[in-house]
């Protein structure tokens, strides 16, 4: 469609520079910026009205037809066609623009209600989150995350909802509202995990609810972490990708010693784990949860961003609010502004060992 203006323009030079110059084709070049402010914007409008404005001075010039009373009602048609053209693009633009905010505004505050930052201290860890919006329009992402700080340690989820807009967001909510409940009162992680799946379950199974496609194909990918005061992690991942754990200068994935199908996808194995599996967590060391948008981000030439080296060539020196700072430039530079889908981090920092206070217990002031 944004090409059919520069078409007819073609179109009325051939006629014009041959033998068929006979055909009347003002109205044919006047129809250009016309059909140019519908698909191409202002900008787009003022280069096909200049575009047919030159083809009428060189078809007038070529053919002697200067003086003619028809060559300056041509040069006025188009004059006032192209004005109007443009003047009804840019307002058309306008209220595109002001939609979008709106709904991009509405899309904003609700997924602020479900998702809230991270604090900066969670018991022995300094931590920060980070959540972006790819850049199509205003969808609303089904990227999730939380960390909680429990009598078990603290734990942390990142997850991903297969699918987009507010069939992603109510699957999102559930399975945080499981999680907070369910953080505080189970001791055993892999349960907490399985309260998540249970209540996507119910979810789904309301009558109506969702269509075919969710309840046929949906599936959320899930890691829950958690940091107890001993110098480990403790991690149950269902089909998401491993976290990186930065250890002096080295970005190690802690894959799963046996990968296990996301949340809505258990009928597709017999067993499940039944117990987290530990990883060394040392006290100066740097935790990154991720979802798949950081790691599939392409540029240009379709590679895909290397999130390890560039986890290890920032190291452990900028604080987690400013690391996520770096590593959301990084990946602005490398997709050129232009996310193919959202993003959510979690970065977490082991602190040293925190002094004890006369009670027994960590001193957590």
């Amino acid at each position: 469609m944004q090409c059919v203006p520069f078409l007819i323009a073609l179109a009325v030079l051939v006629i014009e520079l041959t033998p068929a110059h006979f055909i009347y084709t003002g109205p044919f070049l006047t129809a250009v910026p016309a059909l140019a402010a519908v698909t191409l914007g202002p900008k787009g409008t003022a280069a096909a009205a200049a575009l047919a404005l030159a083809i009428s001075v060189t078809t007038a010039t070529c053919n002697g037809a200067w003086g003619s009373l028809q060559v300056y009602s041509n040069f006025l048609a188009l004059a006032l066609v192209s004005a109007a053209g443009f003047i009804t693009s840019r307002a058309m633009q306008e209220r595109r623009r002001r939609e979008l905010d709106q709904v991009r505004s509405i899309a904003v505050a609700a997924q602020d209600v479900v998702l809230r930052p991270v604090p900066a201290r969670l018991g022995p860890l300094r931590a920060a989150s980070l959540c972006l919006a790819a850049g199509t329009g205003a969808r609303v992402g089904g990227d999730l995350y939380e960390a909680v700080q429990t009598r078990y340690g603290v734990r942390m989820i990142v997850g991903d909802v297969r699918g987009k807009g507010l069939v992603a967001v109510r699957a999102v909510a559930v399975a945080l509202g499981a999680f907070r409940e369910a953080v505080h009162y189970e001791e055993d992680l892999v349960e907490v995990m399985n309260r998540c799946s249970a209540a996507l379950r119910r979810e789904v199974a309301v009558p109506g609810a969702y269509g075919h496609e969710v309840l046929m194909e949906g599936f959320t990918t899930a890691l829950i972490a958690q940091v107890p005061d001993q110098p480990v992690v403790q991690l149950v991942n269902r089909g998401h990708p491993p976290p990186l754990l930065l250890h002096q200068g080295r970005a190690v994935p802690l894959t799963p010693s046996v990968p296990s199908p996301p949340l809505g996808l258990e009928d597709l194995v017999t067993d499940l784990p039944e117990k987290p599996e530990t990883h060394v967590f040392m006290p100066g060391d740097r935790l990154l949860l991720y979802t798949d948008g950081v790691i599939e981000a392409r540029n240009r030439a379709g590679e895909f961003f290397a999130l390890p080296e560039a986890m290890e060539g920032m190291g452990v020196g900028p604080t987690p609010p400013v690391f996520l700072e770096q590593l959301h430039q990084a990946l602005t530079r490398h997709t050129d502004g232009d996310l193919a889908d959202d993003v959510a981090v979690i970065l977490a920092d082991r602190l040293e060992d925190l002094p004890r206070s006369p009670l027994g217990g960590a001193d957590r002031g």
